[in-house]
């Protein structure tokens, strides 16, 4: 099992459901709403560190918990429908899972 994790512009939401419900296999995600700030940088002029430090930008969190099957087209859909090509436009990252269950399939009893 692998977690993938994502931090995108909202407004890539949208896309990004419709591109990963088309993928066989996709086990749902869970979205969170986040502000975000990135660390200082040298590619985009700002006044001051402290306009950096201040200028937080909405973003989505879109976890989800995949089997291994799945996880690389999800990684691949995620970083091609969130690319704006432009500054913020988020993260996306994969770890292993050591373990998951579903609670609602985890109980004690008939299918």
């Amino acid at each position: 099992m692998k977690e993938i994790k994502a931090v995108i512009r909202p407004n890539k939401l949208s896309a990004l459901r419709d591109a990963l419900v088309s993928l066989p296999g996709f086990p749902g995600m869970t979205v969170t709403k986040v502000d975000g700030c990135s660390a200082p940088t040298r590619h985009v002029a700002r006044h001051t560190i402290k306009d950096e430090l201040t200028d937080y930008t909405a973003k989505v969190r879109v976890e989800i918990v995949a089997p291994d099957d799945v996880a690389e087209a999800i990684f691949q859909r995620i970083t091609e429908v969130a690319k704006t090509g432009h500054y913020g436009d988020g993260l996306v990252w994969m770890t292993e899972l050591e373990k998951a269950a579903f609670i609602f399939k985890s109980t004690p009893g008939p299918d």
